[in-house]
């Protein structure tokens, strides 16, 4: 029977209860993949996280209930706090070889600083579909790994009751839901129910397209962001050429045992 060390991290939070919820799991090796596809789905979260040591750094796979994904930026940001701040990790930053390219994470204080690839989302026709699943007409549409619908106001995005069977039935991995804020430079939400994720609390990975976005819009490179979920969190965004730093903080909510037995 194997034992391996679980976390539960609240991303993109200052005190539990808020934020992302991803869970980590250290690693010596890699198992079968459908163990941790497994364990991904019996905890049931967006997103859980495995790490292995690599010569450089750490190995780091991200799996929702029903699939391994490309990039994930909260269950990175939840990494990292388990490697700061539980398991005594004393460089300054940690480097994450992914399937979404090399990611780095400097602590700074009490935030932990991401740097993603940015991702430029490039105007597209808007689908019919995706009208019908929203409910309403966005006033600009982009799309690159997600489709980006931009909003006229902070109020439509908080008022959008999607339906979720209808957005599984598109082509791209999710629906990034974005509008000016009233306190911010803009707020979004996320829908990707083809990843057997309906609404993901705080998207960090979605912030990669947001930020060229909104950077180029606004005409500045730092930028204050919220993902207006139910839960909600907060993001500080920077455009560094053809980078994103994305910046928040992290609070420990569980730890935990798994049991696998063989």
């Amino acid at each position: 029977m194997a034992r391996l060390k679980q976390y539960q991290i609240d991303a993109f939070a200052t005190r539990v209860f808020e934020g992302n919820p991803a869970a980590v799991v250290p690693l010596d090796a890699w198992p079968d993949d459908g163990v941790l596809q497994a364990i991904a789905e019996e905890n049931n979260l967006s997103e859980t996280a495995f790490f292995v040591p690599s010569a450089n750094g750490f190995h780091l796979r991200w799996f929702t209930p029903v699939a391994e994904v490309d990039l994930c930026g909260h269950a990175t940001l939840a990494t990292a706090h388990v490697l700061f701040e539980i398991l005594g990790y004393r460089q300054p930053v940690i480097a994450f070889e992914t399937r979404g390219g090399e990611l780095f994470v400097e602590r700074q204080g009490s935030l932990l600083v991401m740097d993603f690839p940015a991702l430029l989302p490039k105007p597209c026709i808007t689908p019919d579909l995706l009208v019908e699943s929203l409910g309403c007409q966005p006033v600009e549409m982009l799309a690159a790994v997600n489709y980006l619908c931009v909003f006229e106001s902070e109020a439509r995005i908080r008022a959008i009751a999607p339906d979720f069977e209808k957005l599984r039935r598109l082509k791209l991995q999710g629906v990034i839901v974005a509008a000016p804020g009233q306190d911010r430079d803009f707020v979004s939400r996320y829908f990707a129910p083809k990843l057997g994720v309906p609404e993901d609390p705080v998207t960090g990975s979605a912030h990669c397209e947001l930020t060229p976005y909104w950077a180029a819009r606004l005409g500045k490179n730092r930028l204050s962001a919220r993902q207006v979920s139910k839960r909600g969190g907060d993001i500080l965004c920077e455009l560094q050429r053809d980078r994103v730093k994305l910046a928040g903080r992290a609070v420990t909510f569980m730890e935990a045992e798994i049991e696998i037995r063989t």
